[in-house]
C-alpha cells in the first residue's frame, strides 16, 4: 500500500523543497526564516508574529529553550503563510480554529514527513520518540504527538482509510 500524504504535508514538502531544505540538518531558524524573507527578533515577550509593508516578522520568546523557539517559530510561520488579519479582531472560535491550524502545522513543519519517511526508526516507542527528539531538535512531547499524527496516517494506509485532517 502507498502513503497517501495530507494536503498539508505537500504544501510543507513543497515549501521546504522550493528553499532548497531537504534534510533534518537543515532545519534552522535563521536558515528558514532568511529563505522565506521573514525577519526573525528575539525579546522578552511571548513569541508572535505580524506582517506589516510586505514585512514578514516572527518575534520569539528568548527566555525559553532553543527547541521551544524551533517549534514557536513552525507555529507562527503558519500564521504568517497561511492565516491573514489580526486575530484580536477576529471571533473566539475562529482564533481556535487558527491556533489549532497553527499547532498542528508545527508538528509537520518542525517533523516534516518526507524527512520522517527516510528514517529507519526503532520498533519500540520510547526509542522512536528519543530518535526524533535527536534528529528534529523538538521537545519529547512534541515527538511523540507527532508520531501519534504519523502513525494514525500509517494505519490508515493499512486499513485503506486515509484521515483527511493530518
Amino acid at each position: 500500500m502507498t502513503y497517501v500524504k495530507s494536503h498539508l504535508e505537500d504544501f510543507i514538502e513543497n515549501l521546504y523543497t522550493n528553499i532548497s531544505i531537504t534534510s533534518p540538518e537543515q532545519l534552522d531558524i535563521e536558515l528558514i526564516a532568511r529563505r522565506l524573507n521573514i525577519e526573525v527578533g528575539y525579546s522578552h515577550n511571548k513569541s508572535k508574529c505580524a506582517e506589516i509593508g510586505g514585512i514578514m516578522m516572527i518575534l520569539l520568546n528568548e527566555n525559553v529553550s532553543r527547541t521551544e523557539q524551533w517549534q514557536e517559530f513552525a507555529h507562527e510561520v503558519c500564521h504568517l503563510l497561511r492565516h491573514t488579519g489580526n486575530q484580536t479582531e477576529l471571533p473566539f472560535p475562529f482564533v481556535q480554529l487558527q491556533e489549532w491550524q497553527a499547532n498542528t502545522f508545527a508538528l509537520h513543519f518542525c517533523i516534516p514527513t518526507f524527512m520522517l519517511q527516510k528514517l529507519d526508526l526503532p520498533f519500540h516507542k520510547q526509542l522512536a520518540i528519543t530518535e526524533v527528539v535527536q534528529t528534529f531538535g523538538v521537545e519529547y512531547s512534541f515527538a511523540e504527538e507527532r508520531l501519534e499524527l504519523y502513525e494514525i496516517q500509517m494505519m490508515g494506509v493499512k486499513y485503506g482509510h486515509t484521515p483527511s485532517l493530518l
